[in-house]
Formats: C-alpha cells, sequence, structure tokens
C-alpha cells in the first residue's frame, strides 16, 4: 500500500478516531511502521482502553481495503485524503481537519472562492423559508458554493433553491456516501451529486450516528468562507456550526427573527453575541 491507501485503511480501523489517528501520524508521519509494530508498541503508543485497540489491531490486520476501495469507484465514490495537493484549502486550516473525504460529484468545487455554509431548523417557518429564498437567490446567481448539510428543512431548502438556479451547492454529509440520511433526501443527494458535490468524512457504508452529525457541522464551517445560520431554536445544532465558525475565524451571519418564535432565539442570541445581522444579501456579500 502506499502511504495514501494505508491512511484510508488506517481511517477504516475501529476505535481509529481523529486523535489516535493524529497520535499515529505524530510519531510515524509516512505511516511506514503501520503494519510492523507489535501488541506493546502499540498499547505504548495509544493511551485507549484495551477492548478498543484490540477492535483496532483486528481491522488494523485484517481488513482488504484495496478491495473496498475498487467497490467505492464502482460506486463513483472517490477519496481525498489530507495528503494529496487537492485538498481543500480552508479545511486544512482547522484544527481537526478529516484525515479523509470521501465525494461524488464535481471536485472542482472544493478549490471554488465565495463559500457559504448554510444552516439552520429542520423544521422552518414560513417567515425562515421566506427570508432564505430572498437572501439566497442573489448569491446563487453570483456564484456563490452554497454549502449545507443535507438535512430536512434549511438544510434541504437551501440546496434545493441553489439547484433550481443552476447555481454550485455542496452537501455534507454526517453518515457514509452508501448510507444516505435522512431517507426523505436521498433524491435531493442524487441531484446534488448529478449537480454539485456530495462529500462526508465517515467511511461510504458506515450509518449516521448521533455523535457524527457535529463533526458533520465542523466540516460545513471549515469549506467555507462565511456561515448563515437562518432559524435555530436555543440548544441547535446550527449553533454548533456557527461556534466552530468562530473558532475557524469564519464570519457568522445571522437571521433575526420574531422575540416569541422558538425557531429565532439561538439567532437572535447569535446577533446579541455578535453576529452579523443579515436583512438582505447585500451584509453577506460586503464580506466577501
Amino acid at each position: 500500500m502506499n502511504k495514501k491507501e494505508k491512511l484510508i485503511h488506517l481511517h477504516h480501523c475501529r476505535g481509529a478516531g481523529w486523535k489516535t489517528i493524529q497520535k499515529i501520524m505524530s510519531k510515524d508521519p509516512s505511516l511506514s511502521s503501520l503494519f510492523t509494530k507489535n501488541y506493546v508498541e502499540w498499547a505504548k503508543m495509544l493511551p485507549i482502553p484495551s477492548n478498543k485497540l484490540n477492535l483496532f489491531l483486528k481491522d488494523l490486520h485484517s481488513l482488504n481495503t484495496i478491495d473496498k476501495l475498487k467497490k467505492y469507484e464502482d460506486s463513483q465514490i472517490h477519496c481525498l485524503t489530507i495528503f494529496d495537493d487537492e485538498y481543500p484549502f480552508l479545511l486544512k486550516q482547522i484544527f481537526d481537519p478529516p484525515w479523509v473525504l470521501y465525494f461524488k460529484g464535481d471536485k472542482e468545487l472544493l478549490t471554488r472562492k465565495n463559500t457559504l455554509g448554510v444552516v439552520g431548523t429542520r423544521k422552518p417557518t414560513t417567515y425562515g423559508l421566506e427570508a432564505l429564498k430572498t437572501i439566497l437567490l442573489p448569491l446563487v446567481k453570483k456564484r456563490f458554493v452554497i454549502i449545507s448539510g443535507v438535512a430536512a428543512g434549511i438544510d434541504a431548502e437551501s440546496h434545493k433553491i441553489t439547484l433550481r438556479e443552476g447555481g454550485d451547492t455542496i452537501g455534507v454529509l454526517g453518515g457514509g456516501l452508501m448510507q444516505i440520511y435522512p431517507k426523505s433526501n436521498v433524491t435531493l443527494a442524487e441531484e446534488i451529486i448529478n449537480k454539485g458535490l456530495l462529500i462526508s468524512e465517515t467511511p461510504p457504508e458506515m450509518k449516521a450516528e448521533p455523535w457524527m452529525f457535529p463533526l458533520r457541522n465542523r466540516i460545513i464551517s471549515g469549506l467555507s468562507q462565511g456561515v448563515f445560520v437562518v432559524e435555530a431554536k436555543e440548544r441547535s445544532g446550527s449553533l454548533i456550526t456557527a461556534q466552530a465558525a468562530l473558532e475557524h475565524g469564519r464570519e457568522v451571519f445571522a437571521l433575526p427573527g420574531n422575540v416569541t418564535s422558538p425557531e429565532s432565539l439561538g439567532t437572535n442570541q447569535l446577533i446579541q453575541d455578535g453576529a452579523k445581522l443579515v436583512l438582505s444579501s447585500r451584509q453577506i456579500e460586503e464580506e466577501f
């Protein structure tokens, strides 16, 4: 295996989360000793419970990654690792960039400028949907790349508005590309693949789990020059994306809302905390 294939192999091993891979990479950047270390050496290097270490080593020495890569290629799924020159520059700047990205569609979108993450509630109000369309359409026409999470609600509507206008959109999944979630958005995901780009950090055959979505949110933020939060409750995954954007040094935009609407409590709080209030596309454009 070459270095890229070894990293993908490592990425498929159970027990090998981001920090575990980071630890391995810090000790062996070329991964030259990946298959030659013994149990004692691994136990000394990785401060993980023995049951996780056993799972990791079992997968490390039994998985057939070359066969998996062939299966992915047959499904038009491609891999991009942090070793590759084409790895997105903005995403590489965050504290914990994905070691591997799996994608289907137009990879060129990862090199584009004017990237805007759009996130929000899964249950938008009529006001939220109308405001989203009003603000997003001029940006789409000016070739902004709209990035969102293919979830129900604001995410899905952001992709749909962009696709209807012939614009460019990137969908970031929580689960794998062979396990589209939610199922209600399978058709939308296929349209994104055909007209844009669908990506995931999760190996393609893995189903979405709740813990994957905050990791997905950091990718939306990491790929974006700014993040626009349309509607969000007080405790919302969209606020995780906004927080990630702040940590990444990206612009945070928020749609103001009715003070009595639960769906606007989060966005109003963001504005109070310093996010840029957005009434039209102009407030977003002037920061790019």
